[in-house]
Parts: C-alpha cells; structure tokens; sequence
C-alpha cells in the first residue's frame, strides 16, 4: 500500500519519495494510522522491517503544526523523547528523523555517551523540539541541567527488550519520573519478554498491540546453517568459508570484546581485511570501523552483541555466529542484520559441543531445528596455516661421565662444600698439619698476598 494512503502530509510524502520507498511496511501500515490518531502503541515487528519510519514519521506530522523559523531556542521546546539502547541505533534514529524532516523547520538531535559532551550542550540550548538520545547520557545532560524534559509529549522506548537487557531499567524509570504524566508512549520492539510487558502494563495505557510477525521470529528471508566444530579450528573453518565462497560483507559475532579483537587480529594476519566494532572502542573508532565496512573497505566486521542492535546496513548478504550467544533472543537479533527490507540472507553458526545446550535452546525459541551442515575440507586447502611453534621438549641425550676439568674435585659425588683454598694449595704446596692453624691472607696494602703465619 501506497504512503499516500495513510494520511502523512505532503511535506513528508515529499522525503519519503526522494528516499526511493512507495510502498510502505506492514509495520508502517498499521503503526503510523495509530500514532497520528494519538493511541500509545506497544509494536513488534522483526528488525529491518522499517519500525523507525513507522513511529519517525508520525511524530514529524504530529509536531509540524508547532514548527517555526525562530531563532529563538524558547520557540523549540523539546517535545518527543526517542530512547534507544545503543549509540550506532540512536545515530541512525536521529538521521532518519533529519531525512524524513528535511521539508520541516522542526529541529531534532541526538545525545549518546563516549563523545565530547559540549558540542551536544550547544545543540541543546539552541533549542530542539525531537531528541534522540540514549539513557546514560540523557541523565547526564538532566543532571547538568542542559535539558528540560517538562514540556515532552510523546515518548519512544526504542528497542525496549535490548535496554533491559542492557540494565537500563533503573534509568528508564528515573527519566519516566522526569516526564509530564500526560503523554504519548510509544514501545517498539523486535522482540517482547515477559520483562517488557510488565513495563508496558506500567507505561501505557489502553495501547493498541501491533504484531506483524510471530514473537521472537526471525526474518522469514534468512537462511540458517549450523556446522558443528572443535572450538580450535573455527577460526581455520571462517577463514575457508569467506575465501572459498568470497564472501565481501560478512559481520561475524563473538561474545566478549577481547575475542572480537583477537580474531580481528588474527585475520588481519592471515590476508583478510578486518576490523572490530565493540563498546571499548571510542565512539569515533566504532562510527570509523562501520563507515569502512558499509563502504566495502573492510569485507569482515567482528563485532560483540552491542552491535546486534543498531546496525542498519543495506543488503549484508552474511552474518556468523563464531560463538553462539548465550540468550537465545541474541540469536535473533544478530541474523536480523541481514535479510532486511526484502533482501535474502545467510546466517550461518559455527558450534561447538559445548554449545550444544546454546543451540537447543536457540532451537526452541524458533520453534524449529536448525539445519546442520557437514565440514567442507578445509584445513588443507586455501591459504596455508601458520606453521605452529614447535613446543615438545628435546629428546633425551644419553647420559655421559662428567670430565674432570682438573685438580682434586670429585664431579661424581654430591656438593659438599670445601675448606676456603689458600695460595699455598693452589700452588700445589704440600698440605699443612691437620692441626695446623691455617694460614691467613695478608691485604696487598700491606705488603701483598703474603702467608701471616
């Protein structure tokens, strides 16, 4: 269906031809009618579906009868709070908010962690009537007193499942505190845990539920392969599969920081462009290292599940599981990078045993087995492996008599420590009585070595 059918004012209709998109989403079909008849919304939709025009363009009509040239910031009061659990989604929320708003003197930006906090005071002091903004930072910005959350009319909680999963919970309900109890609420989500509905029941009131497709459900156009190895040869296996089927765009998922940066290295080592994408990195690396994998600088991107949500990247033909997660919704949220806006997608999962559970489980939240794939031949062929440091000990050498190296010292018999040797015995003079009182070394300063009897 059309987007002129859903009642989205020429200004908009407008940027969303210039954008290349006709037809608009189920999601868009059924949300945008709601949100401009003021209704809160609780909406599910698989990532990629187009969620983000579905509540951005809504709100854009609901603000524009406000709009005005001022330069005055008391005429742009901060009226719609977007809150998004990453930096790279609130980025890219704020960015399609500017292009669907192109037409609109409304004034949006967006506030996240990890980056210079001034220019961000700058933009909001000027006055901005659209604030994207994820948690932490917004509460910075509150107790700074750079913002003023008194006059906001309509809320979005984007991506709610993944900002609980992320600890957000405490600072949503301090920023819910902050806000007039007279609004709007929008919930979006991917996916809806029984967490996120005992904070729906909470939020909003008499919402219209928009579910278009099956709980928790991948994307219908993904195709799922599990090969099942020894954790030690994954690396040998992505390696071949990237070679042998030139794979240019591939994200490949690991779950701590440090693995992600150690197999970046490791295929950097090997001859296959990489780079790692994970919330260590600065906000300058992460936008770099994403900017050089969009643009085809990098063919592989290693990222940890902080980018499972945010990363909006047009036609990636490969996602791979390098470790499975350890929530199965994870699962679903990293495929959902690929098989997006009608584009078909691979995603593949390398497993090991101990995995197994991982899997199963995985297994049961889709409600259908995922298809295993038997071991190509691999660690002969393609690029050679890294000749391995030779760490087994030396073969034993058969025991040989000691030689002696000259004078009384038995080298066969245990250490016993011997009298001090005197000048007279290392001129081989005779040995004194045992009695004897032995003889004493006299200080060159006093007339040289010489025996003090």
């Amino acid at each position: 269906m059309s987007f002129a059918t859903l009642g989205l004012m020429p200004e908009l209709l407008r940027a969303v031809a210039e954008q290349g998109y006709t037809e608009a989403t189920p999601i868009q079909l059924k949300a945008i009618p709601a949100v401009l008849a003021r209704h809160d919304i609780m909406g599910c939709a698989q990532t990629g579906t187009g969620k983000t025009a579905g509540f951005a363009l809504p709100i854009l009509q609901l603000l524009a009868p406000q709009q005005n040239t001022s330069p005055s910031p008391a005429r742009h009061p901060l009226r719609a709070l977007i809150l998004t659990p990453t930096r790279e989604l609130a980025a890219q929320v704020e960015d399609s908010v500017r292009v669907y708003g192109k037409h609109l003197a409304l004034r949006a930006a967006v506030v996240y962690g990890g980056v210079d906090i001034d220019p961000q005071i700058a933009a909001l002091r000027a006055g901005v009537e659209i604030l994207v903004a994820t948690p932490g930072r917004l509460l910075d910005h509150v107790h700074q007193k750079t913002v003023n959350l008194s006059r906001v009319e309509i809320l979005v909680l984007d991506e709610a499942d993944r900002m609980l999963d992320m600890g957000f919970l405490p600072d949503i309900k301090r920023i819910l505190s902050l806000l007039p109890s007279t609004r709007q609420n929008l919930l979006f989500s991917a996916t809806f845990s029984d967490d996120i509905k005992r904070l729906a029941g909470q939020l909003l009131r008499a919402p219209v539920v928009i579910e278009v497709a099956r709980r928790n459900a991948p994307a219908d156009l993904v195709t799922h392969l599990v090969y099942e190895i020894d954790a030690p040869r994954k690396r040998r296996l992505l390696e071949h599969l990237i070679r042998s089927r030139d794979m240019r765009q591939v994200l490949v998922f690991t779950r701590t920081k440090r693995d992600a940066d150690r197999l970046a290295r490791e295929l950097v080592r090997d001859g296959v462009n990489a780079t790692a994408i994970h919330s260590d990195r600065t906000q300058g690396e992460r936008m770099q290292a994403l900017d050089d994998f969009k643009q085809g600088k990098v063919s592989v991107l290693v990222a940890t599940d902080i980018a499972a949500r945010g990363l909006d990247i047009e036609e990636l033909p490969f996602v791979i599981n390098y470790e499975l997660p350890y929530t199965a919704e994870d699962y679903v949220h990293r495929i959902g990078r690929t098989g997006r806006a009608g584009s078909t997608g691979e995603a593949i999962s390398l497993m090991d045993r101990e995995e197994l559970k991982l899997l199963e489980e995985i297994e049961r939240l889709l409600k259908r087995p995922l298809p295993r794939q038997p071991l190509p031949q691999f660690e002969s062929g393609g690029k050679p492996p890294h000749k391995p440091r030779d760490r087994t000990p030396p073969p034993a050498q058969k025991s040989q008599a000691p030689r002696p190296t000259g004078g009384d010292f038995d080298y066969s018999a245990p250490y016993r420590e011997r009298e001090p040797a005197t000048v007279a015995a290392a001129t081989a003079a005779p040995a004194p009585h045992p009695r004897a009182k032995p003889a004493k070394q006299v200080a060159a300063l006093l007339g040289g070595l010489a025996a003090k009897k």
